[in-house]
């Protein structure tokens, strides 16, 4: 590698270390509104506060809103599983530790590793399916299904991680026209959808937030936006199988939030199930750029399932 694509890709790391901590910052957020407004409306004026300003960046860029790629079947696939992804996500930030949610949402590449092999029918040796396997009793370690301390609301941030995963497969055929600002738009959209359709549910009657709901949501806001901002600037500034393993200092910034913000506790099977979903990633992605030269799945970040869509590094909120 030469001098320029080695700086390349220091920058494009720090840009994936500060998308992550953005991030973690902003699940915070999320979840410490929520203790003052119903989770619906706080997704609906998250969702709708980020469509804002994705809307006003995207008709800087001289982008069209609302074209026929916008909607095409694949863009209206991908909003479902986006809906579901963060409805559900949203309420394991509001209803279960964030410590707990961050880590179980960085399973979300091995599902999407291992969906491209049934879906798509990419190349995944023994090898990574067995780095697929351990990844998941990760996933089970920490949920600890049949065990005395077992929640049902850990099932939450499972199934807002599958729902991000089917997104992620979508976006693999989502139309390469669509620019980071147009898709961010939509996934805002989404977001919005997603609190509307949870509050009617729910028949919570409308609350004017009071100025501290006011200023935590305006700080989710903010904060997302940069965050999916800083996540693009990595992508398309070092190679993805470089940036992509520095996605998982976002268990770092959710547990320390998590602990000094909510008085959380790491347990024994947090630590044991949260260290082999990242080695498993890493396996993966280690795997993937040493086959790079053949058909075999791209080094993998949920949204970059295809290297080509550089356009498209989008995380859940």
């Amino acid at each position: 590698m030469t001098d320029s694509g080695h700086r390349r890709n220091v920058i494009g790391a720090a840009w994936m270390i500060g998308a992550m901590a953005l991030f973690a910052v902003e699940d915070a957020f999320v979840k410490a509104v929520a203790d003052l407004l119903p989770v619906g409306q706080i997704l609906t004026i998250f969702g709708l506060g980020g469509a804002a300003i994705f809307a006003g960046i995207a008709r800087s860029q001289g982008k069209a809103l609302v074209t026929a790629d916008v909607l095409s079947p694949v863009m209206r696939i991908r909003m479902c599983f986006e809906i579901v992804g963060r409805l559900f996500y949203g309420l394991a930030l509001a209803l279960t530790p964030l410590s707990a949610a961050t880590v179980i949402l960085q399973a979300t590449p091995l599902v999407v590793v291992a969906s491209a092999a049934v879906i798509f029918g990419e190349r995944v040796g023994w090898r990574r399916w067995l780095a697929i396997g351990l990844g998941l009793c990760g996933v089970l370690v920490i949920l600890r299904p049949g065990a005395e301390g077992f929640s049902a609301l850990s099932l939450l941030a499972l199934v807002g991680m599958l729902g991000f995963a089917g997104r992620d497969l979508a976006s693999r055929a989502a139309p390469r026209s669509l620019g980071y600002a147009v898709l961010g738009l939509y996934g805002f959209l989404a977001l919005a959808c997603a609190g509307l359709v949870f509050s009617l549910w729910q028949g919570a009657p409308f609350r004017l937030p009071g100025p501290r709901a006011a200023l935590l949501l305006s700080g989710a806001v903010l904060v997302g936006v940069a965050a999916y901002s800083c996540l693009m600037k990595a992508m398309r500034t070092g190679d993805v199988s470089a940036v992509t393993p520095f996605r998982y200092t976002r268990l770092l910034f959710g547990a320390a939030l998590g602990i000094v913000l909510f008085g959380e506790t790491l347990t024994t099977g947090m630590l044991a199930g949260s260290g082999l979903i990242v080695l498993s990633g890493l396996f993966i992605l280690w795997r993937g750029r040493k086959t790079s030269a053949g058909p075999a799945v791209a080094p993998l970040t949920p949204l970059a399932v295809a290297p080509i869509q550089r356009h498209e590094p989008e995380d859940a909120p």
